[in-house]
């Protein structure tokens, strides 16, 4: 399973696409979060992200893969790549999947789904690889296209076929030809979505003595346990610490910026999608300081 996987990783390689390692039969990265980074090896100058370490070398591929029957992530941005995932409802519903919702989005703008590389997903959804044009820097998004209706770019992996999910593989599915990205759907991705706007950044703020320490405590505590989470509770887990720390931002004892960016290495290292950690940390912050500012106003 091991050479089947670091055969994977390596062809994967050969296309030009950067890959690194997920853990065994998850869609978690094996590496490990900015919050435990030992700050030795690769990230003796800095904490390096998945994306960062995500690689075409083929030592370094066959070293890493050696050690363990990894899945195999590839990183969408460093390898030129958009993926449109479409994806499954969780639950039975009367709500159209990914692919009903990306065909109607299709035909309202006139063309017809194009024909290009498609991967099977473990939960029986679709990823449909494009070329993203030279130059242009293309985002995450998650829903602002469509209904169930996502897509992968800087910033976002997704894993490669051949590799197992919950005892499901991931499988090319038709021809393997990759087509560049429709202007039409690039011209959507390139507008300003909600989803896609960072943030206004903050001043920093330091607090000092017992109350300082007490919110620093906090914030190792949080990210902790986010970053430990397993898949199935990882997105509420992170809104409840998103929220449990917005009382922080609120009173100034911790900078919002701070809180963000711990909060968001310890979602990616839980495995969750960046765009997802960036929405729901939002979500939580602007709940949580509107909320405390209240009650401190009526205090």
């Amino acid at each position: 399973m091991s050479d089947d996987l670091m055969n994977v990783a390596l062809a994967a390689a050969a296309r030009g696409w950067h890959v690194f390692p997920l853990r065994p039969g998850t869609k978690r990265p094996a590496l490990h979060g900015e919050t435990v980074c030992p700050r030795t090896g690769p990230c003796s100058s800095g904490h390096r992200k998945w994306e960062q370490r995500a690689t075409t070398d083929p030592d370094r591929i066959r070293a890493a893969w050696s050690h363990a029957p990894y899945n195999v992530g590839i990183a969408t941005g460093p390898s030129g790549l958009l993926v449109v995932d479409l994806d499954k409802p969780k639950s039975e519903t009367d709500t159209p999947d990914g692919a009903a919702s990306f065909k109607a989005l299709c035909e309202r703008h006139g063309h017809p789904v194009v024909v290009t590389r498609t991967v099977r997903t473990a939960s029986g959804g679709a990823h449909l690889y494009f070329a993203a044009p030279s130059g242009t820097r293309l985002a995450n998004t998650a829903g602002t296209l469509a209904t169930l209706v996502d897509t992968r770019a800087h910033g976002g992996y997704v894993v490669a076929a051949g590799s197992v999910v919950g005892g499901h593989r991931y499988a090319v599915d038709g021809p393997a030809l990759l087509r560049p990205v429709p202007p039409w759907l690039l011209s959507l991705l390139a507008l300003p979505h909600p989803t896609n706007r960072p943030a206004p950044p903050a001043p920093p703020v330091v607090v000092t003595g017992q109350r300082g320490r007490y919110a620093q405590a906090a914030l190792r505590h949080e990210t902790a346990a986010v970053a430990t989470m397993r898949e199935g509770g990882r997105n509420a887990a992170l809104l409840r610490a998103a929220r449990a720390l917005g009382r922080f931002v609120a009173s100034g004892e911790l900078s919002r910026p701070v809180v963000e960016d711990a909060l968001q290495g310890a979602g990616e290292t839980a495995g969750l999608l960046a765009a997802e950690c960036r929405a729901t940390i939002r979500s939580g912050l602007d709940w949580s300081v509107a909320h405390n500012t209240q009650q401190r106003a009526a205090a």
